[in-house]
């Protein structure tokens, strides 16, 4: 008997707690969790009788579905006197605990819904989440029922967690599969802290109360789809995964290039998984791309006027530590080499700015470095190579991409089949990374290599065991027919690509980077001869599918509107006028987002993100754009605090304190989906507060106020901190050329011609990039193209999506 206990306990551990019950007292709530098959149950409860602090026990005992009737039995026999135990509802995981003045609140996951699977692994999408109020009606008298407080609720309820919310019970979704596979037993606990899991404050103090993530769930925020296509005669499972960070998290405008801890706006890890769709494959690729901000300290404000701001360059970092951080960050996480694909313009006068400074910062920090550490980096303006024929300019980012493969590579490798038990992992076999050993570039979160090289024995090493474990190598491969083990591969280093919004342009980039990598996978999988995929092969296009509605995904969280896919739609054939009249309208609404509806959302991230803490007698979160100037002042005075570094997934150290980041000019009135217009005047005396980020659980708690150092992240500068670039800068500018890793001359072959160049000039269209449609546009111009499509008399779908902002072609 007490073996079977033992056994059960020891499965227990292993198992993910995926369907939870709450159950609620005068002084307690109490949360029944069990594994999937209902067999097992643990038992959680959360004291009520002092509800601003969260007191939280966890019973060490496993109960059996028999054993989980008799305990709900006993517990409301001992609260009978007060009422018993009410049941509320069923749910499917904790997203955190958060607490704005009054007492704490409780968030859940009350609907879910899955979306596909990872070596068996189910992955769900948040459809419904609810908040539950710690306090009892007794303690709930105790706290004034304030505005304020009721004012913070409905800040937060702006973040729609039911759009782009992922996660996995038992895959540790925020992570690579390349990092997954060569470090599987990692504590999930501490993976809550790594860059993409967008709840880890909110989950802070019950991952350190319980030290483990049997209640809770990681929530990944971004993109995820997957699918299946057949090729010689195969099904083949393909999975998109783009993970936003959620450091210096939140909305276009006031988001913008990087923060003094070398963390950029809109940083998003884009990988696409590739393996056969049949019951434990044995054979899988993935292949890893980074989109950022540009990493300097720059800005753009708002307008109601003028669609295309002008861009703010601060001259606040002239030894360009925060970008050589921010490098040395991406380094920590993918290795060597990094290679910069900068896709903004080199002729327009707004963005020319930043490419000049780009340019500059990357060969000033190349100048400190090691040969083997320089950063690799190609300037290339996409818009002015996509006039003429737009999709030429495919061609050309295709010949990148292949080139910046042959030095990163991709993860390739043979895994050992996963037992039934849902916990269990794939073991990689043919050896580690050696990436996960070398201390220069260790990736590994802190984890030390001897602690991983022993998580996988030389048994897993060869291959799938027989029972008795005594069976060769030779055995277990004549045994199973299976082929000889191929070596496996490992990517090493990454592609960060951007633009000026790391949106439009950005995606087409992706997508031609993710096409030669399919080709690299489907090689590697033996179902192809050759590695090279062209643009009019049927996977090209559904490839295109997939990071065309990726693209549209991640413009709406960050922009407020589908990306401009120009380019796409040129590549499928739409009609120039329809083509026009969606990027046309999708300007349209980003430009009413940025305007008017970012700042809610704004503040609704820095709650969420815990980089705003309310507290009592601290200035409120709509207060602090209304500050006056010496009090702005006052908060951006530590701007020169000290930088350290610490090589972890993500993450770098800094000192930990106070997490405030103020939020845009709408939050001076009540929310609601429609803003009322703001006085022009109120625009240029905005000031954007900056936030600070908390990495480790083991660093002291974020707390709100002003007790620590703030870093600038966007504000109306004075004159004095403005960096006036002159138009031209020939020391920089052409110092080395626009690339350090390819040939230019090469690469212009595949361009557009002279002749399709000197025809685009006269077209209607040839002034359209692939971002912003309308550069320059006079209201009496919007007004007469707005009657111009009314004339049109076009289809109910199409109104609907510009009402709505649905995808319109696909």
């Amino acid at each position: 008997m007490a073996a079977a206990a033992a056994a059960m306990e020891q499965e227990a551990e292993a198992t993910c707690l995926q369907s939870f019950e709450l159950y609620e007292s005068e002084s307690r709530l109490y949360i029944l969790g069990s594994n999937s098959d209902k067999t097992l149950w643990r038992l959680l409860k959360i004291d009520r009788s002092e509800p601003s602090e969260l007191v939280i026990d966890e019973c060490s005992t496993v109960y059996t579905e028999s054993e989980q009737h008799d305990l709900l039995k006993g517990l409301d026999a001992e609260h009978r006197p007060t009422g018993g135990i009410k049941f509320v509802t069923k749910f499917y995981g904790i997203i955190g605990f958060i607490k704005f003045l009054g007492p704490y609140y409780m968030l859940i996951i009350t609907e879910q819904k899955r979306i596909g699977e990872i070596f068996g692994h189910p992955v769900y999408q948040v459809t419904r989440t609810s908040m539950v109020e710690l306090a009892n009606s007794k303690t709930r008298s105790t706290f004034q029922s304030s505005k304020d407080e009721n004012r913070y609720k409905k800040i937060l309820s702006t973040l729609d967690l039911r759009k782009d919310f992922f996660f996995s019970y038992s895959y540790h979704i925020m992570r690579s599969l390349q990092k997954n596979l060569s470090d599987p037993h990692h504590e999930g606990w501490t993976l809550y802290e790594t860059t993409f899991v967008w709840n880890e404050f909110l989950t802070r103090r019950i991952r350190n109360c319980l030290r483990n993530t049997l209640w809770t769930v990681a929530l990944v925020h971004g993109f995820f789809k997957q699918d299946k296509f057949s090729i010689s005669g195969k099904d083949i499972m393909l999975t998109l995964i783009a993970r936003r960070s959620r450091h210096y998290a939140g909305t276009r405008y006031l988001k913008r290039g990087v923060n003094e801890k070398g963390r950029v706006a809109n940083d998003v890890e884009t990988e696409q998984i590739v393996y056969e769709a049949v019951p434990g494959p044995s054979e899988v690729s993935s292949v890893v791309q980074n989109r950022g901000s540009i990493p300097l300290f720059w800005s753009q404000e708002t307008s109601k006027l003028n669609l295309k701001p002008n861009i703010i360059l601060h001259e606040m970092d002239k030894d360009y530590e925060a970008t050589k951080l921010h490098f040395e960050n991406l380094r920590a996480r993918y290795g060597n080499p990094i290679i910069i694909l900068n896709l903004i313009k080199t002729r327009e006068r707004r963005e020319s700015i930043l490419r000049r400074e780009f340019d500059k910062a990357i060969k000033i920090i190349n100048k400190s470095l090691s040969e083997e550490n320089h950063l690799r980096f190609l300037h290339w303006d996409l818009h002015q190579n996509s006039r003429g024929k737009p999709t030429n300019v495919l061609d050309v980012l295709l010949k990148v991409a292949f080139r910046a493969l042959s030095l990163t590579e991709i993860f390739y490798c043979q895994v050992a089949p996963s037992s039934e038990t849902t916990a269990h992992w794939p073991t990689l076999l043919s050896g580690l990374d050696p990436y996960l050993c070398d201390d220069g570039n260790s990736n590994s979160d802190n984890t030390e290599c001897s602690e991983i090289v022993g998580d996988i024995s030389q048994e897993d090493i060869s291959g799938s065991s027989d029972s008795s474990g005594n069976a060769t190598a030779e055995d277990k491969v004549e045994n199973s027919e299976l082929p000889p083990l191929k070596p496996p591969k490992f990517q090493k280093g990454v592609l960060r690509t951007n633009c000026i919004d790391c949106l439009d342009r950005t995606n087409v980039a992706q997508y031609a980077y993710g096409l030669a990598a399919l080709g690299h996978q489907l090689h590697a999988l033996g179902f192809i001869e050759s590695p090279e995929l062209g643009l009019e092969a049927p996977l090209a296009h559904h490839l295109m599918h997939f990071y065309e509605r990726m693209g549209d995904t991640l413009a709406v969280q960050y922009s407020g509107s589908a990306a401009h896919n120009k380019i796409f739609s040129a590549k499928r054939g739409h009609l120039k006028l329809f083509i026009q009249s969606q990027e046309f309208f999708r300007t349209l609404q980003r430009h009413y987002s940025n305007t008017c509806i970012d700042a809610n959302k704004q503040a609704a991230i820095n709650l969420f993100l815990g980089y705003f803490q309310p507290q009592q007698g601290k200035p409120a979160l709509w207060e602090l754009e209304s500050s006056s100037e010496e009090h702005n002042n006052e908060l951006f005075v530590d701007h020169t605090s000290s930088l350290k570094r610490i090589r972890s997934d993500g993450s770098i150290l800094h000192e930990s304190g106070a997490s405030i980041s103020g939020s845009g000019h709408c939050l001076n009135e009540p929310l609601s989906a429609s803003q009322p217009d703001v006085q022009s005047g109120d625009v240029q005396s905005r000031l954007q507060v900056p936030n600070l980020e908390s990495d480790s659980i083991h660093e002291k708690e974020v707390s709100s106020g002003y007790e620590s150092g703030v870093s600038h992240l966007r504000y109306t500068p004075t004159a004095s901190d403005m960096l006036h670039v002159p138009r031209a800068e020939p020391e920089y500018y052409n110092d080395s050329g626009d690339s350090n890793f390819l040939d230019l001359e090469w690469l212009s072959t595949s361009g557009n011609s002279s002749d399709e160049r000197s025809i685009a000039t006269s077209t209607p269209d040839a002034n359209l990039s692939t971002e912003n449609v309308i550069s320059g546009i006079t209201p009496e111009i919007m007004e007469n193209q707005v009657v111009e499509v009314q004339a049109q008399k076009l289809p109910e779908d199409f109104v609907q999506w510009v009402n709505h902002g649905d995808t319109f072609w696909y």
